[in-house]
């Protein structure tokens, strides 16, 4: 079995989907994906919290806490906002308290994503680069992908990816994550740039082979697949509202479910 680290190969990327509670988890290891990981904003949504505002920590705690013992074989890595805290020392006892197994197990998570920004301003560089260093120091084994919101947040500065590519690769970063719309010419400087494997989300512009071209080594679903369950949920709340039958052809049974585990 490959480790989480095996999994991320420049040109040949896996897909990772985000899952908001145990049994969608279930499915998608089911489906065959080896690795899942957790949706900040289905998680958040889930306790009626708003993303990215330091509010769902306990949630994605328990959340993964519930995935390793449902799937002690699955490979997992959790959203992790911009650590839950604004200085190094702050952020790795979070991860501590927050995935800590038992003093020989380690930690519950084989990765987690932390990010550059919080309330849609980004910090500076150095911010990060020392959150990763010290999470490197304490929990070397711990699958750390950098995400910078440059696009993100509607600041469209390849120079300051750049930047912020060679800050938190050289502070031991083991993956970067640039979520956006991206167009395959930013991807390929991004990924030509980059010393570790670069994570993109999901694209309605591209599909996985497009990506693999670019260099890509991983593609998260991000929210998408939290957001396509709730848009089909309405659709078929709308179905019954508008006095059809049911529409049940392309819905997991009942059966399933209570099958999962």
């Amino acid at each position: 079995m490959k480790s989480f680290s095996e999994l991320h190969v420049p040109g040949d990327p896996f897909i990772l989907p985000c899952a908001w509670d145990v049994a969608s988890a279930q499915l998608f290891a089911e489906a065959g994906h080896p690795a899942i990981g957790s949706t900040s904003l289905g998680v958040a949504a889930g306790i009626g919290a708003a993303d990215e505002d330091r509010e769902a920590l306990t949630a994605t705690a328990e959340l993964a806490a519930a995935l390793r013992r449902a799937l002690p074989d699955l490979l997992l890595t959790c959203d992790f906002e911009d650590g839950y805290g604004d200085g190094p020392e702050s952020v790795v006892e979070v991860v501590r308290e927050t995935f800590a197994a038992d003093a020989a197990a380690g930690l519950i998570v084989d990765g987690i994503n932390i990010q550059d920004s919080r309330e849609s301003r980004m910090s500076d560089p150095s911010v990060l680069a020392g959150k990763v260093s010290a999470l490197k120091d304490a929990f070397p084994t711990l699958f750390v992908n950098a995400r910078i919101d440059t696009f993100w947040i509607g600041q469209d500065s390849l120079g300051e990816v750049i930047d912020r590519i060679d800050a938190y690769v050289d502070a031991g970063a083991d993956g970067i994550f640039v979520p956006g719309n991206l167009d395959l010419a930013t991807i390929e400087t991004i990924t030509g740039h980059s010393r570790v494997p670069v994570n993109v989300l999901a694209s309605p512009r591209y599909s996985k082979s497009d990506l693999a071209e670019a260099g890509v080594g991983r593609i998260s679903t991000g929210s998408l697949l939290y957001r396509a369950a709730m848009s089909q949920a309405l659709g078929s709340l709308q179905v019954l509202a508008d006095d059809r039958p049911a529409e049940t052809a392309n819905v997991l049974s009942y059966q399933a479910f209570t099958e999962l585990g």
